[in-house]
């Protein structure tokens, strides 16, 4: 298979690896500094870029006709438009805030929780996320999509970073050097707590689902998950 690299950073370089144990070929390493040159040969696109170019990036994949992945977070306001591009080019397209299988997991841990949890209203809930210090965005997208399927099964209306009202959910984003990531769901009441947690000890867990997401694509036409990916 010919990988297309949109994103050659410490997570794009961290792929490659992955990308080359696994027998295939990289075609294009895209970086700020070169085009799109390549990009036509490829199979399959990953890109994991910064928020100001994940746009392009899809965008581009997608008119050409190469299914893309994307784990590139902090560009979600334009999800739809990019979702809308890739129904009408009948291309191929997934998202995920997180591609490692773990937190994958964790997902689904979170959503069966979040089900639980909504009959018991003594128990309020916090969200707690912690990365390294060159991580763009805050809170991280993988903090994000917790949130929102805790609030799509709980009268919880959004979430804030900082004074959150009774209807939101508090995240705490924190930044600390050489931390891959660290995601923690917390319900308190007065009489106990109930803690649900994901640690991330490297990036390799995060590569090997995105190289796993992108063989798995080759071939579809749709806009898929990791859920669909694991059949979750």
């Amino acid at each position: 298979m010919k990988i297309a690299l949109l994103g050659y950073g410490k997570m794009g370089k961290a792929i490659e690896e992955v990308v080359l144990q696994r027998g295939h070929e990289i075609v294009l390493r895209k970086t700020s500094e070169n085009s799109f040159e390549g990009l036509t040969l490829a199979d399959v696109a990953i890109d994991f870029s910064v928020p100001t170019s994940a746009v392009i990036n899809i965008t581009t994949c997608l008119n050409n006709n190469i299914p893309v992945i994307s784990g590139t977070t902090g560009w979600l306001e334009d999800y739809e438009i990019m979702s809308a591009l890739c129904e009408e080019k009948k291309g191929a397209f997934i998202y995920g805030s997180n591609f490692s299988l773990g937190v994958n997991i964790f997902f689904a841990l979170n959503e069966h929780l979040s089900k639980m949890m909504s009959k018991f209203r003594d128990y309020k809930v916090h969200l707690q996320e912690i990365h390294h210090t060159q991580k763009l965005d805050a809170p991280s997208g993988t903090a994000i999509t917790l949130a929102k399927t805790i609030i799509d099964h709980s009268d919880y209306s959004s979430w804030a970073l900082a004074d959150a009202a009774n209807d939101e959910i508090h995240i705490d984003a924190q930044r600390i050097d050489k931390v891959p990531g660290t995601h923690t769901v917390t319900y308190n009441s007065s009489v106990d707590s109930i803690e649900i947690k994901h640690t991330a000890h490297n990036r390799e867990g995060f590569a090997f689902g995105a190289v796993l997401a992108a063989e798995w694509l080759v071939g579809k036409t749709g806009i898929y998950t990791m859920k669909d990916v694991l059949a979750l």
